[in-house]
């Protein structure tokens, strides 16, 4: 049980991790920070960590009403709750074949995918008033909001499939999943720190490569509903 909830939390934390839209929210704060104060540096290690901390903890918290809603459905409707993991499967499944229609088909604020476009300007405003850690702070746990509707798939599958376990012992797998979710911008915030590379290059290799990046998600959430499906894990 321990081993195969893992698997599922890593999986898929995994795919939110390497999100096109997660990734260039963090890569517009960061050249937002460099330009505002180019002879600080360490305004952009702090900043980038600021977002990263907002991101984790507002993913926190709506993982835990994610679980609570779900645990409070299972006891008003306990005769449909066996069907849960089987309909959570077949959401990855779903969602994991949208991202392969992106990587077949591309096109911008796909459906459950990316960042709707309408969405895209007003989260721009906002990011380009950010001039040091504290403004990213904030920005990050308004920017949450934002990501909702390209992040929150993998995350309702995972919340569902901890829903069954007690609210306690879930905890510690919504802050793993939550961790591995903002590593990637961790590194980032490093690597642009330490002048390993730079967020404009970071945003052009997300660019090239954000198809690429859509078929990964995609095989790892069909191939992680098929599991559940079929009971291996």
């Amino acid at each position: 049980m321990v081993e195969t909830t893992i698997i599922q939390i890593v999986s898929l934390a995994f795919v939110n991790a390497i999100n096109p839209c997660a990734l260039a929210s963090l890569v517009l704060v960061l050249i937002t920070i460099l330009l505002a104060n180019e002879n600080k540096r360490y305004k952009v290690l702090l900043g980038g960590f600021s977002f990263a901390l907002a991101v984790f903890i507002g993913y926190f918290i709506y993982g835990v009403v994610i679980i609570k809603l779900f645990q409070n459905f299972a006891e008003f409707a306990s005769v449909v709750t066996p069907y849960i993991r089987n309909a959570l499967a077949v959401f990855a499944i779903g969602l994991g074949i949208l991202n392969i229609k992106d990587y077949i088909y591309y096109k911008p604020g796909g459906f459950a995918t990316e960042m709707p476009l309408r969405f895209r300007p007003r989260m721009k405003m906002m990011i380009k008033k950010i001039t040091g850690p504290t403004g990213a702070f904030f920005a990050g746990i308004f920017v949450t909001l934002f990501l909702l509707p390209c992040t929150m798939g993998p995350y309702i599958i995972a919340s569902g499939n901890l829903s069954s376990m007690e609210f306690i012992k879930a905890i510690p797998y919504l802050l793993l999943y939550n961790l591995i979710f903002v590593l990637p911008m961790i590194a980032i915030t490093l690597g642009v720190y330490y002048g390993l590379s730079s967020a404009e290059k970071v945003g052009e290799w997300r660019d090239r490569n954000i198809k690429f990046i859509h078929l990964i998600a995609g095989l790892v959430l069909v191939l992680l509903g098929i599991l559940m499906i079929t009971k291996i894990i």
